[in-house]
């Protein structure tokens, strides 16, 4: 019996995971924590001795339950159960089951936490660290200038291939979440810097003519293979260290900073959904709420009348 549920669980998760790669194009992270979350939802199951089929609300429920006793934020208990309620939307339709479990149940409401951004005063510093008579301080501080200038998230930025940045033009072409392509403006510092590790730091690390993992990045390590987040991760934290800028920096606050300094700039919200490539004007309505955030403590700060 065990066996039989566990196997039922695995192949109904590997296909909709199939699904979602095939039909909905997600990228290779979306999949992966999908499938952590129906994995985790399918061993709690199996423990229950539950098959997919015979999974009901209040088991549902009990889920949801064991993951706040594990101390699991709202915010993580409600993705795991869109990717639940999901799973069943798909297994109603291609697996013959006959009802979603988890579609009557609401959400946890996730606590709204602003997102953490640096001053402009502080980006200055922090993009002016890297030593760039050096080929690593010279990468690194292109890195910076791109991530910060474009507003990517560092998946793209390491992501990023010969030939997607156009600086005789000025912009650089995105792939994204869900292979969803964008076109980004890019400021001349930014292409000037990233030619300069094109033409006097990248060839060092990749020979011409040397057959390679990383060959087309556009950013490489010393041994020339493509750029990975976790190293990217440790490099920004070195030099918000080594600047002194308090707090967590990771490179999603470079994002976060692009959008709200956009935001308090005057930019139309429709023109940095369509920077940061979210599919969702709602997603980008946050930022919305940190400008006003930072209108707020200006007034209490400078107003004669504000206390």
């Amino acid at each position: 019996m065990g066996s039989t549920v566990m196997q039922k669980w695995d192949v109904g998760v590997d296909r909709y995971l199939v699904h979602m790669q095939v039909e909905r194009g997600l990228g290779r992270l979306t999949l992966e924590a999908y499938g952590r979350d129906l994995r985790g939802f399918s061993r709690f199951m199996i423990d229950r001795k539950q098959p997919p089929g015979g999974v009901q609300t209040e088991d549902v429920r009990a889920y949801l339950e064991h993951l706040a006793a594990l101390g699991l934020s709202p915010r993580s208990r409600a993705r795991g159960l869109s990717a639940v309620r999901g799973f069943y939307r798909f297994a109603v339709l291609q697996l013959g089951i006959e009802h979603n479990p988890a579609e009557v149940l609401k959400s946890p409401k996730p606590v709204a936490a602003l997102p953490s951004v640096l001053s402009a005063t502080d980006v200055r510093t922090l993009l002016a660290a890297p030593d760039v008579s050096t080929c690593l301080g010279l990468r690194d501080a292109a890195m910076l200038c791109v991530l910060y200038g474009a507003g990517l998230r560092v998946s793209e930025l390491v992501g990023l291939r010969l030939g997607q940045l156009n600086d005789r033009e000025g912009w650089l072409r995105v792939t994204g979440k869900g292979n969803r392509e964008r076109v980004v403006p890019v400021a001349d510092a930014v292409c000037a810097l990233v030619q300069q590790w094109c033409a006097s730091g990248r060839p060092l690390w990749v020979k011409e003519g040397a057959r390679q993992p990383g060959e087309s990045a556009l950013f490489v390590t010393e041994r020339g293979t493509g750029m990975t987040r976790q190293t990217f991760w440790r490099r920004i934290r070195h030099y918000a260290s080594a600047s002194g800028i308090a707090g967590k920096v990771s490179p999603h606050t470079l994002r976060h900073s692009f959008a709200t300094h956009l935001v308090r700039g005057g930019a139309d919200l429709r023109a940095v959904q369509t920077l940061l490539g979210h599919s969702d004007v709602t997603t980008t309505q946050i930022y919305t709420h940190v400008a006003a955030e930072h209108l707020r403590v200006l007034h209490a700060t400078y107003h004669p009348r504000a206390v």
